[in-house]
């Protein structure tokens, strides 16, 4: 073939390839994002992903006696559009304002209608033990499942790293659970460490490494177990040598950190050079990230890094600029799915 060929082959591909893009974009759904108060941040951050995602706006009021007075500004402008809400349940007392919102969204003649419910606040109560347990995992989804279907049919329902797979089955056919995970922002951050060849990747318990061990398997693994000793669990090393790494613990969420910090200890005893954690929700009830922050004595450093998404609002708040906390952002994984 000769070069002049050659060139005109490359041209004639650099063209196609130009076109599909032009032709990808122009398929691309044009969404309205409403959210709520906590999630502004969020919101404007998926916003500026894509040029594909505008804001609006709902006006969040109450009334003397402390019930929501809403307003939902340019109902009538997304009128066959396709409508998107941010939630964050990130307690019961704000739970009934937003479901306000999301029940009436799909009513006003849109043209589909998504919920990104980031974190699934109650996924960890999702069995019964005994008989008078109530799995309120389940309520939720039940209240979820209650959306009304819009003219484009059922609402898509996006959620991270549920804390149990099986919860999928808690929804109702009405809609149509969406299941992410924040693993691929770890991955990326990770590869951008210094020696990533020592990296290997820990889990707390047998949970935590059916949850996630297929998506971190070019990683060498350990594996912590809790065994009971009397009245306490205490955590021992399963399985995996840490021994001279650089050893990040995986799992999906964080409540008070009591089982990240007994499993630090245990791979600094088996000889990791060091420790860090990821986890996708940091829930951090009653400010137990400050057990956490680096301070002054080399206690409270045990983790070189801790990451987490903002999947939770009020903790990325309040541990912003805060060693050894760093937020990986999901927007542009929200970004992605709302195209879906």
């Amino acid at each position: 073939m000769s070069e002049e060929n050659a060139a005109n082959n490359k041209s004639i591909m650099e063209t196609k390839i130009c076109k599909d893009a032009i032709v990808s974009e122009l398929q691309k759904k044009k969404v309205h994002l409403f959210y709520c108060l906590e999630c502004e941040e969020l919101a404007r951050n998926i916003a500026s992903e894509s040029d594909h995602i505008t804001l609006q706006s709902i006006n969040w009021r109450s009334f003397a006696d402390g019930f929501p007075n809403l307003f939902i500004n340019n109902a009538h402008d997304i009128r066959g559009q396709h409508v998107a809400f941010l939630a964050s349940f990130s307690s019961p007392a704000v739970i009934f304002e937003q479901i306000s919102v999301i029940y009436l969204l799909p009513r006003l003649f849109v043209a589909s209608f998504t919920l990104v419910l980031p974190f699934f606040p109650t996924g960890s109560f999702e069995r019964m033990e005994e008989e008078g347990d109530v799995a309120t995992a389940f309520t939720m989804a039940r209240i979820v499942s209650n959306i009304p279907i819009s003219r484009g049919g059922p609402t898509s329902v996006v959620i991270y790293d549920i804390h149990a797979l099986q919860e999928r089955f808690y929804f109702a056919d009405q809609v149509l659970p969406l299941f992410e995970t924040g693993i691929p922002l770890l991955t990326k951050r990770l590869q951008q460490l210094p020696e990533t060849e020592k990296v290997i990747v820990a889990f707390p318990d047998d949970g935590a490494w059916k949850r996630f061990h297929k998506l971190l398997d070019q990683y060498p693994t350990v594996v912590c177990t809790k065994v009971r000793e009397g009245d306490k669990r205490i955590v021992r090393l399963k399985e995996g040598n840490p021994s001279g790494c650089h050893v990040v613990i995986v799992d999906d969420l964080v409540q008070s950190g009591g089982t990240l910090i007994e499993c630090q200890k245990v791979l600094a005893a088996h000889g990791a050079a060091k420790v860090s954690a990821y986890v996708t929700h940091g829930v951090f009830p009653k400010s137990s990230w400050e057990r956490f922050t680096h301070k002054n004595n080399g206690l409270e450093e045990a983790f070189a890094y801790f990451w987490i998404t903002d999947s939770c609002p009020q903790t990325v708040k309040a541990i912003r600029n805060k060693a050894p906390f760093e937020v990986l952002s999901l927007a542009g994984s929200i970004a992605d799915a709302l195209q879906i």
